[in-house]
């Protein structure tokens, strides 16, 4: 095991990273590791995780107690002493805030699995501890059956992500992949829908990891995983919902989205306006059977009739103008 002052040098190298890379603001997050037979390292509270130095990190015991350090520890260290308590092989904790994985957290979806092969080798599942207040005993008691499940990486509802392993790179390198595997979720999802692995192809990633001899609570006797776990909402897409039809505005143009009498992704008609309706286009009033919005063809068709009247009453101006000088 490196020396403390070695393993100080560490907290701080990845405390940088962690604020470089935007996991963390202000004085956001923190980190430990362990420094031999029950006795920890960590961060000091109210200190950006960007600018400590070794002389800042502070020494604790089992119990939490602080043994060295002229700093005061970070208030989550009851959630690091409870990772080490349950797992003995880990030996470093991170906490952090990555926006696109905290997105996760903070809406209450859950990440879908079997998307990427690196993900899956490298992450497994990624669970959602429900939310408490940060840095009470519950939030520490909270993780505990996804710890006794042997997950590398835990989201943790309307907070963040905490994520540990044998040091301080590979429990950063889990940070990376979660926040990264997010972004790509995200940014997929604004193209279409998201593509899991079939099935045979998602085993044959248990089968490896179980061949390595890697964690992971779904390789069991049979390596059967039960369904591809994740949100169905998130993974179809936008919307399940019928979407209400346009309204119009003062100017007479369609506000809303939705197009009139087709299906949503629901399958489920988009609701009609009631009565007849008629929208005020430059000045004329025009009856619109199909409805308001009824398609973006009508809405570019009336934004263009605003144009051309425009256009032709300044022509017209102009000529008149002219004939009277």
């Amino acid at each position: 095991m490196p020396s403390e002052f070695e393993l100080k040098k560490q907290i701080c190298e990845f405390g940088r990273r962690m604020h470089q890379a935007g996991f963390v603001a202000a004085n956001d997050g923190n980190l430990s590791c362990r420094a031999g037979k029950g006795r920890y390292l960590c961060t000091p509270a109210n200190v950006s995780k960007g600018f400590m130095t070794p002389e800042m990190i502070c020494t604790l015991d089992d119990a939490g107690r602080q043994v060295a350090g002229a700093y005061k520890p970070t208030s989550e260290i009851k959630l690091h002493l409870q990772i080490y308590r349950e797992r003995p092989e880990v030996d470093a904790v991170c906490h952090a805030h990555p926006p696109h994985a905290t997105a996760f957290a903070t809406s209450g979806v859950p990440l879908p699995s079997y998307v990427m092969p690196e993900v899956e080798m490298l992450l497994g599942q990624v669970p959602l501890a429900p939310y408490h207040t940060p840095g009470s005993r519950q939030v520490a008691e909270s993780i505990v059956p996804f710890l006794r499940q042997k997950v590398n990486t835990i989201l943790l509802s309307n907070h963040g992500a905490v994520a540990f392993d044998r040091d301080l790179e590979q429990a950063y390198f889990h940070l990376e992949t979660l926040e990264t595997y997010c972004r790509i979720l995200l940014l997929a999802k604004q193209i279409g829908a998201i593509r899991q692995l079939p099935q045979s192809k998602a085993l044959e990633l248990l089968e490896i990891k179980k061949s390595l001899g890697l964690a992971d609570p779904r390789i069991d006797g049979d390596m059967q995983p039960a369904v591809l776990a994740g949100s169905d909402d998130f993974l179809r897409g936008f919307s399940t919902r019928a979407i209400p039809q346009h309204s119009s505005g003062p100017d007479g143009h369609g506000r809303g989205s939705g197009i009139a009498n087709m299906p949503s992704q629901a399958g489920q008609p988009q609701p009609a306006l009631p009565g007849p309706v008629v929208a005020t286009v430059a000045g004329r009033v025009i009856p619109t059977p199909g409805g308001l919005g009824s398609s973006s063809a009508t809405a570019r068709r009336r934004a263009m009739d605003d144009q051309i009247e425009r256009l032709v009453q300044a022509i017209t101006d102009e000529v008149v103008g002219s004939t009277a000088r």
